[in-house]
């Protein structure tokens, strides 16, 4: 029996899924993220080929004749880094190494002409043209910025609890929210704080449900920066689809909104208002790893 494995990688987490000759998924594993500008480039190495073996062993449970024919790599982070892995991995049969966009992407038009808006830890555009074509815009990480990601929230949250601390600010709920959740209520010794502690990018992140929490709530302050973030990013999808899709082309534009902070009311009433008029806007509930699965499956045997 043949089987197929597919990787989706981003900052926070990494999925794995084994499918067999039906493209069911027989087999999957978790583990912490592999971004390659936050993580050692060995240790991502040694943990992908240990859950690669994994995998394959899980096949030959199956059937011990079984033969990994293709392996699908749908990953964030440096392009250069991953086309140098891919080219590395032997055994597994083809390699195939694609954006971490890809998967939301097929997710949004099912490989037809379309768009994604995606935020997670990072965000990004995605669009896919009518000649097949994918174009992808964004993705600068978190040191040069990602509207409407998590860590772009979170970081406009802890600046704006460290200016509130700081005086210049009107106290709000969610700077409070910041300083609770991090034990800390002196301007200094939060700014020091972030500037020191090494995982502090991830830290920024995690406040972004604190954001969409206090918006979704009524909260101004938290309503202000989920709008603005939310409205960079959609000012870059009107750059892509000016481009991309000429208005005497398309009739309708099928768009994805992927991720949890796109998807609350706030986000949504925003990039409705200002999207191209040809946009049909719809909510991406499958995960990342689902369309990574649609892709295994239109792979060529």
């Amino acid at each position: 029996m043949n089987f197929k494995i597919g990787v989706d990688g981003g900052g926070t987490k990494t999925e794995y899924i084994l499918t067999d000759g039906s493209d069911a998924i027989v087999a999957r594993r978790s583990t912490p993220g592999c971004s390659p500008s936050i993580m050692d480039h060995a240790s991502i190495r040694a943990n992908i080929a240990d859950n690669l073996r994994a995998l394959e062993a899980e096949a030959q449970q199956r059937d011990p004749k079984a033969k990994i024919t293709d392996v699908l790599f749908c990953m964030a982070g440096s392009r250069i880094f991953w086309g140098e892995f891919g080219g590395q991995i032997t055994g597994y049969g083809r390699v195939h190494n694609f954006d971490d966009s890809i998967p939301v992407l097929e997710l949004a038009t099912g490989g037809k002409s379309g768009l994604v808006l995606h935020s997670g830890t990072g965000s990004f555009v995605a669009a896919g043209s009518a000649d097949g074509t994918a174009h992808y815009a964004g993705g600068l990480g978190w040191r040069l910025g990602d509207p409407a990601s998590a860590y772009d929230l979170g970081q406009h949250a802890v600046a704006r609890a460290i200016l509130e601390l700081q005086g210049w600010a009107q106290s709000s709920d969610l700077g409070a929210a910041i300083c609770q959740a991090t034990d800390i209520h002196d301007a200094n010794a939060l700014t020091r704080h972030f500037y020191t502690d090494t995982k502090s990018a991830t830290m920024i992140s995690a406040f972004a449900p604190h954001v969409t929490r206090l918006a979704e709530h009524g909260n101004e302050v938290a309503r202000e920066i989920l709008i603005n973030s939310v409205t960079k990013l959609g000012q870059l999808a009107n750059e892509v689809i000016a481009r991309i899709f000429p208005a005497k082309n398309e009739t309708q534009l099928p768009v994805g909104l992927s991720g949890v902070i796109l998807q609350t009311a706030a986000a949504r009433n925003t990039l409705g208002a200002m999207l191209d008029p040809r946009c049909a806007m719809h909510v991406i509930t499958e995960p990342p790893i689902e369309g990574v699965r649609q892709l295994l499956a239109r792979l060529h045997a």
